[in-house]
């Protein structure tokens, strides 16, 4: 388990224990905005998104003893919780947004990662944020909307209203850049 995990453990046997609202504040300002975002990109409406997460942030209050770090990290299981209520809401409304069994919710147990790649990868992923901020802004957005909300070259040029060439320059461009500064930061075969 790694550090943040494992405070984070720590964090959730204060809630069980003492019923600890200052642990649980920090868990909620780390956790909610993170399962929100994962649950919105999954292709869950906002309104939705926030109902689920606020849902699941309540059951680690009130069921934080149950939390079993030999089982899972404290991420898996609130990640966890959050995809079993998004896929009651779906069956009580009986509408499926999301099919349950749709590889958006498949959580990954963070234990069974290489320690070394998980260092690797925390590296390579601080790396690329270093290098994101220094991309100019037009640039910046259109990076964004293409690889964190996954919209194509041609929704990208709809919802911008700049001609689709436009979009595909600046992505180009913008890529030309983020390989030359994460090679000079020392990360090989990032992009």
């Amino acid at each position: 388990m790694t550090s943040l995990a494992a405070a984070h453990a720590a964090l959730i046997h204060d809630i069980a224990q003492k019923r600890d609202r200052e642990a649980f504040a920090q868990l909620f300002d780390f956790y909610a905005p993170r399962i929100e975002g994962w649950l919105v990109r999954a292709g869950v409406e906002r309104a939705a998104a926030e109902e689920i997460c606020q849902d699941a942030m309540t059951t680690l209050w009130r069921k934080a003893a149950l939390y079993d770090p030999g089982k899972a990290t404290p991420a898996t299981w609130l990640y966890r919780i959050a995809r079993n209520r998004r896929i009651d809401l779906a069956r009580r409304d009986r509408v499926s947004l999301i099919e349950p069994g749709d590889a958006a919710f498949d959580i990954v147990d963070e234990n069974a990662v290489d320690p070394d790649r998980s260092v690797d990868a925390r590296d390579r992923e601080e790396a690329l944020r270093s290098a994101l901020v220094q991309l100019p802004p037009e640039q910046l957005e259109l990076v964004r909307l293409a690889f964190f909300d996954g919209l194509s070259h041609s929704l990208i040029a709809e919802r911008t209203g700049l001609p689709l060439g436009t979009v595909k320059s600046r992505i180009r461009l913008a890529f030309g850049r983020l390989r030359k500064l994460l090679e000079s930061a020392g990360v090989q075969d990032a992009i």
